[in-house]
């Protein structure tokens, strides 16, 4: 059976950055129709606590997250919104 786009997604987060909080949402249904949803890649929302994010600020998170998930981004990510939190930072909607 062939993997979901949203289950290789969090297999490439939780692989590379071990993170302690992942919740990798598919939003892609919220922008049929979109210009940018046109080639059928999708839009998702990244919630990661990762200790790899200590120390770190919001760019570099964000590197972590992109080189995580890799070709994905040029295969079957149009858009990637990230919330990237080390240990401890608490979650803000």
């Amino acid at each position: 059976m062939t993997a979901t786009r949203l289950e290789r997604l969090t297999d490439r987060l939780s692989r590379a950055l071990e993170p302690e909080q992942l919740e990798v949402v598919d939003d892609s249904h919220r922008h049929a129709g979109h210009a940018g949803a046109a080639d059928g890649r999708g839009h998702f929302t990244v919630l990661i606590a990762s200790p790899r994010f200590a120390g770190l600020g919001t760019l570099r998170r964000h590197r972590l997250v992109y080189e995580a998930v890799g070709d994905m981004m040029t295969t079957d990510i149009h858009a990637l919104s990230i919330q990237a939190l080390a240990p401890g930072e608490a979650a803000t909607d």
